[in-house]
């Protein structure tokens, strides 16, 4: 490939991306077959693959979390986090993971319910209740996070601790380097990223946009039409150009504050007003379930039979967040900078995955005890109609409407987080991996992605959405393969780096004890420097 200039990778990755979209819109059901018939191929033979990769990824962290390279920062040694705990946490569910969880929260454990996973009970019985709240628990837990944190765990440390643009082609160069036909793949790899986090964002847009329409036509009784789409699509690309030109740290940061705040008070109303003992005793039982079935689940599929659910669920969800990985894992490490290795890894795979398994098994939990203890009806309305069927549960508690509201608020400005943050990091991946982008190019990404979503859904409407998704899901496999290939490369420079801090903290403090680690090593250099201090002080004032 020939070298591109300074908006290479700008312009072939928009150019990419305009001529999917093009294809897709003007063919419609032919894209979107030969798109799902590529991914149904994909995960029939690769799925094995997908699952132990991501095991192997969630392995890696926490082995490195404990390792000796546990307490190196992502960052200089002596930097402290940018962020607090509860705005890190804040932003960290804006990026895309909150109005997914928001979306499915309610409407995976009913349908998990209705068809229980690998067939294994039967359908919408007590066992399959439990089932269902298991699966979802591990669905959205701690294996969806490992691919995002591998990739934020290397970027982070790559751009703030080696001082080097937070690029996946950087993170590679140290090999590309040494071999002049690998180098030129370098500007390839940033236009893969791109177009995988476009195409993935433009998807996740524009069913949350059908979301919010079919929200308001239970609410209000809003016609779900191109016109009230093209309104809320105009009105979310309006607050996001807004939130844009805020700043990270004050567009994004407030937005995701508050949505953290609607997301507790949602979830302790339904907790308070809805069957709470039992809500409860869901959350309890399915967290034991899920950790006891941990690695059965994680490694299992179905050569005995024909079951396609593994293929349909936990193998596409793998897919996707791995697809996903360059853009969420490069915000997140853009929010990570001064936590330590240690830090990083148990927040990032500990504390969204339990408020994504306190958020399920709240509103889970409680839309299987409406529906086994009075026939509520919703899981014929989730098997209806699944971006109503949320707003269908807040027709049976009180005061349905202000619930429907909210959630539809919640829903908006999660929408707003995840694409001011996608256009941040779009613009990041164009921009040599700058921490600042200049805001017309972050303009120029939420224009395009705001037509992506309005040209498919005018063309084919969720058929066309789901075949761009399923176009973008393809990317896992290859960016699988470069996973791996960060890694090998992060663990050799971890090693030299704990290697250089020993040398250089031996070479400083000689009496420093040989068993201590380099962490040691610091600290009681400085301490030593602390309690000689009065002493270099005195001789000073004093010399003998």
């Amino acid at each position: 490939m020939p070298k591109l200039g300074k908006q290479g990778v700008f312009i072939v990755s928009a150019v990419v991306i305009a001529a999917i979209v093009a294809v897709g819109a003007i063919f419609p059901a032919g894209f979107g077959n030969i798109a799902n018939a590529a991914l149904g191929a994909t995960t029939r033979y690769f799925g094995w693959f997908y699952l132990i990769s991501v095991f192997g990824f969630v392995i890696f962290l926490v082995g490195l979390a404990f390792s000796k390279y546990g307490k190196i920062r992502l960052g200089p040694q002596d930097s402290k986090p940018t962020y607090g705990f509860f705005s890190w946490v804040s932003m960290l569910l804006a990026a895309g993971f909150g109005v997914g969880l928001v979306f499915y929260g309610m409407a995976e454990p009913m349908t998990h319910y209705m068809t229980p996973p690998y067939g294994d009970v039967e359908p919408e019985s007590a066992e399959s209740a439990r089932y269902a709240i298991q699966y979802a628990f591990f669905n959205w837990g701690i294996h969806q996070w490992a691919a995002f944190s591998v990739v934020g765990l290397i970027i982070a440390y790559y751009q703030f601790r080696k001082g080097q643009a937070g690029m996946v082609s950087n993170v590679l160069s140290s090999v590309t380097a040494k071999r002049p036909k690998l180098r030129r793949l370098g500007p390839v790899l940033d236009i893969f990223a791109v177009v995988a986090t476009v195409m993935g964002v433009a998807t996740s847009i524009g069913l949350a946009v059908l979301q919010i329409n079919g929200g308001l036509h239970s609410v209000f009784d809003v016609p779900e039409n191109m016109m009230w789409q093209f309104i809320i699509m105009g009105a979310m690309f309006v607050c996001y150009m807004l939130s844009a030109t805020s700043g990270l740290d004050k567009g994004i940061k407030n937005l995701s504050n508050l949505n953290l705040i609607i997301c507790f008070a949602l979830m302790f109303y339904i907790l308070f007003t809805g069957p709470t003992i039992a809500i409860l005793e869901t959350i309890t039982l399915g967290i034991g379930d899920y950790l006891q079935n941990f690695i059965g689940m994680s490694l299992r599929m179905s050569p005995y039979d024909d079951s396609q659910w593994a293929s349909n669920w936990t193998i596409f969800y793998w897919a996707w967040v791995i697809a996903w990985s360059p853009f969420v894992g490069t915000f997140v490490a853009r929010i990570s900078r001064g936590r330590t290795i240690k830090q990083y890894v148990f927040g990032v795979l500990v504390v969204p995955p339990l408020l994504a398994c306190l958020w399920i098994g709240v509103f889970g939990g409680a839309a299987l005890q409406m529906e086994m203890n009075s026939d509520a009806g919703l899981a014929q309305a989730t098997a209806d109609n699944i971006t109503s069927a949320l707003f269908q549960m807040f027709d049976l508690m009180p005061f349905s409407n202000v619930l429907s509201i909210v959630a539809l608020c919640l829903i908006f400005i999660f929408l707003v987080t995840s694409a001011d943050s996608a256009t941040y990091i779009v613009s990041q991946m164009t921009d040599n991996g700058s921490l600042n982008p200049p805001l017309v190019k972050r303009i120029i990404w939420g224009v395009l992605i705001a037509a992506i979503c309005l040209t498919l859904l005018s063309a084919g409407g969720e058929n066309g959405l789901k075949g761009l998704q399923s176009a973008s899901v393809l990317a896992a496999l290859p960016f699988t393969f470069i996973l791996y290939g960060m890694i090998f490369v992060t663990l050799k420079e971890l090693r030299a780096d704990r290697k250089a801090m020993l040398t250089a903290l031996y070479r400083r403090h000689s009496d420093t004890p040989v068993g201590a680690d380099a962490f040691e090593a610091e600290e009681l250099g400085e301490e030593d420097r602390y309690r000689r201090a009065p002493d270099i002080k005195n001789r000073r004032i004093n010399p003998r």
